[in-house]
């Protein structure tokens, strides 16, 4: 049982099927969510098939001929539910990545215009965006697109394009909102790109995807020429931390 584990769940916890063979469950907060998520996979439940976590939420994926909904549902209520204060300490399994950014024309098309809706030099908002650790919270919304968050505040509430772009190079580091995310695949998009790696970081003929949810991020600046000798290397073990120093913000 894990430590952070208090009482039981409530019966209005916001629980829903997922299909016809998952349950996806909502928490007040990302730790919440992992602290529980966590914990159901260390019970491991004979029906179990996989728990997804994204953001706040959690999918519960269960085998059908093993279980009803219904069974799901009511063994998903009775585990005790985590102390979101003592939650918020939890630390993450993911791996630390430092990936390498080049903030500079022609990869930061809209670096200006970042700037100038956040009240920063291009400068401030290079510094800004490599200035704290991220956390991989969900993948999609093609093949290995990590969400990551959050940016720091004086970054936060960035627009998209109006009129996305029908075609983002692969390798493209976006922002919008309260979050950033790195393009793996040439695809439409309306983030604004502020600078791109060279490396790649899916590969969909070889099944290479390197990033998982719980995954960290830091973001490292590196000039043309760096970019020239890196393009095309994969993101593999020799960009990973074996610790993570900081926190996710």
């Amino acid at each position: 049982m894990m430590p952070h584990a208090v009482s039981p769940l409530p019966p209005d916890l916001p629980l829903v099927p997922l299909g016809d063979q998952a349950v996806l469950v909502a928490w007040p907060d990302e730790a919440s969510a992992w602290v529980w998520a966590e914990q159901l996979r260390r019970r491991a439940p004979p029906w179990l098939e996989d728990v997804v976590v994204a953001y706040v939420s959690v999918g519960v994926f269960y085998d059908a001929r093993r279980v009803r909904y219904a069974e799901v549902r009511d063994y998903l209520l009775s585990l005790p539910r985590p102390d979101s204060a003592a939650s918020q300490s939890f630390p993450l399994p993911g791996r630390l990545w430092t990936i390498p950014v080049c903030y500079q024309e022609p990869f930061a098309p809209d670096l200006p215009q970042v700037a100038a809706q956040s009240g920063l030099t291009p400068e401030e908002v290079i510094r800004c965006h490599q200035s704290v650790t991220y956390t991989v919270y969900a993948i999609g919304f093609v093949p290995g697109f990590p969400y990551l968050g959050y940016l720091p505040p004086s970054l936060q509430g960035v627009s998209r394009l109006a009129n996305p772009r029908r075609e983002v190079p692969p390798g493209s580091v976006g922002v919008a909102g309260k979050q950033t995310g790195i393009y793996p695949l040439p695809r439409p998009g309306g983030w604004r790109l502020i600078g791109r790696t060279p490396l790649t970081i899916v590969d969909l003929d070889d099944a290479f995807f390197p990033l998982a949810v719980g995954d960290r991020v830091r973001f490292q600046a590196i000039d043309p020429d760096a970019f020239a000798r890196l393009h095309g290397r994969r993101l593999d073990t020799s960009f990973r931390t074996a610790t993570d120093p900081g926190s996710a913000n």
